[in-house]
């Protein structure tokens, strides 16, 4: 074959190549990136397996870890006040006994209701972090949406049904962990 024949073969063969994996995927794919007019999300994998997400998924197990090893040892320090005053109870004075009682009360009381807030602000944090991300990603989604062609990114738990080839959610996780990593500028680390 002479050079020109053997360019022009392997110039259709280039062109060949391409049209084939389109029509593997429908059409859905262009050099990597999903060419569609949907595209889908799943949000909570995005927050999860995000570096950001990692990051504040080892605070709030750090934070817990520290509640729960509180209130273990406010447990046994209770316990033993209690049992103190059981002890006392035959030799006080009722007055005094019931006095001492209801202060003991007013403090288990006092300490349950300050664990339960700490406790209940470790989630609100989760919660707040899933927000602050899903805020922060619209640009990097937007992005991925107009190199796609899309008109619209949808939750994926919305969607009823749909090819794999349009869920975007892991080039979104690449793309989020290169922009923010652990994310301290748009979330700051826990000390």
């Amino acid at each position: 074959m002479c050079r020109t024949a053997i360019g022009a073969l392997f110039g259709a063969l280039l062109c060949v190549a391409p049209m084939a994996k389109a029509q593997q995927d429908g059409g859905l794919s262009n050099v990597g990136v999903v060419q569609s007019l949907i595209l889908t999300v799943a949000p909570e994998t995005l927050y999860a397996q995000s570096d950001f997400g990692k990051r504040v998924a080892r605070e709030i197990e750090a934070e817990s870890a520290e509640i729960a090893a509180e209130n273990r040892r406010i447990e046994a320090e209770l316990t033993a006040e209690e049992r103190e005053l059981t002890e006392l109870r035959n030799s006080l004075d009722p007055t005094d006994f019931r006095t001492r009682a209801e202060a003991f009360n007013e403090k288990v009381q006092r300490l349950r209701r300050e664990q339960d807030e700490k406790a209940r602000a470790v989630g609100t944090r989760n919660e707040e972090a899933r927000r602050i991300l899903l805020t922060s990603v619209q640009p990097v989604l937007l992005q991925l949406m107009v190199e796609s062609g899309a008109v619209a990114v949808l939750d994926r738990r919305v969607v009823l049904l749909s090819v794999e080839s349009v869920d975007i959610t892991e080039q979104a996780i690449r793309r989020v962990n290169a922009e923010f990593g652990e994310g301290a500028e748009i979330l700051p680390l826990r000390p």
